[in-house]
Parts: C-alpha cells; structure tokens; sequence
C-alpha cells in the first residue's frame, strides 16, 4: 500500500526559483527540505551549511534541495525583507519559501503545523514518488543524511524509514534555543 502524500507547501514567497516549487514538481528526484530560522543558532551554524553543500554535491536532476523559512518566533524581524538580505549575504542559491503565516494568528506556520514539526531546525527528506523517508528535528550529521540520499538514490523504489521523531540532546523547553536547534511552542489546539 502507498503512503499518503504529504500536505502541500503553504509557501507566501519563493527565492532563488522562477516558479513556485511543489512537491509534486519534484516528482522523480529525491528532495531535501531544511525547515529554518534566520535567528535559530543551530540553523545558522549547521542545517543551512548542510543545504547549502547538499545542492552543491548531488546533481539537481537527482537531488532537490529546499529551503522553508519557517517562522514561529520573533516573526516582526523575521520578514521577508530581512530573509532576502539573509539569503544574499549568506550566499544561499537552492530555492527558499517563506511558510505561510497561520491565518488563525497562531505562532506555529501553515506547513510546519500540517507536517508536524517540532521547531527548527528540521530535516526531511522524500523518496522519487515523493514519500516521506526521512525527519528530523535538530541538526543532522552529513553522514547520516548522506546515507539516507545515497539509498534512496541507488533504491528508487519502495521507501526506506531511516529515522524519525525527536533526537537526544533536544531541550524540552519550547522557550530553549540552543546549538542543538529551538523547539516549537506547543500548537494551540482547536
């Protein structure tokens, strides 16, 4: 039986691309989604770094690699004024999406909340038929995520669950950033 296709992107933005990017557009290749913040120490010093050789490594036919600025604090300078100026001085060319803010006026973004993520940085990465093989919250080591592309690379088939869920190290206090990455608040219920 096949997995249910994820929810799609929520994106108000796009860098770095002509057209808006899908999933569904990226059918056939592998896809890499570093779920960031331009204020989250780990993103900045790891998860980004880590998107940034990824795109430059795999062939982008092969590999998709993309960038979700997902907001969940301090959002009046997190715009998207301050992530172009981000983008540029640190050199980031693999197309970036602003997540799109929950209309409720909830702090948790659109796609972050319909994924599930619990803060950033977050890592996941989909199969060619665009199954989710791969998540991650916090940061991921080359090797690991290298291992997990290479299969899925030389695999094109049946997707393989690596890993998923919360890492050792994460702090468990939402209000918590730290170099191991910054926890989600909890998302308001209904």
């Amino acid at each position: 039986m096949d997995a249910l296709p994820p929810p799609p992107l929520h994106v108000t933005r796009w860098f770095n691309t002509r057209e808006p990017v899908t999933l569904e557009s990226l059918r056939g290749r592998v896809v890499v989604v570093h779920a960031f913040q331009m204020l989250c120490p780990a993103c900045v010093s790891h998860g980004l770094p880590q998107a940034a050789k990824l795109h430059r490594t795999f062939a982008e036919h092969d590999v998709a690699v993309i960038g979700l600025h997902t907001v969940f604090e301090h959002h009046a300078v997190m715009g998207a004024d301050a992530l172009q100026a981000f983008i540029h001085e640190y050199r980031l060319s693999f197309p970036i999406g602003i997540d799109e803010a929950d209309p409720g006026g909830g702090s948790i973004p659109r796609t972050m909340a319909a994924w599930g993520l619990q803060g950033t940085p977050s890592v996941l990465v989909f199969d060619r038929d665009g199954r989710l093989c791969f998540e991650r919250f916090g940061a991921v080591d080359d090797l690991v995520l290298g291992v997990v592309i290479g299969q899925l690379l030389a695999q094109p088939g049946a997707p393989q669950l690596v890993a998923s869920g919360p890492d050792d190290g994460i702090a468990d206090d939402p209000d918590a950033c730290d170099d191991a990455g910054c926890p989600a608040p909890p998302a308001r219920s209904a």
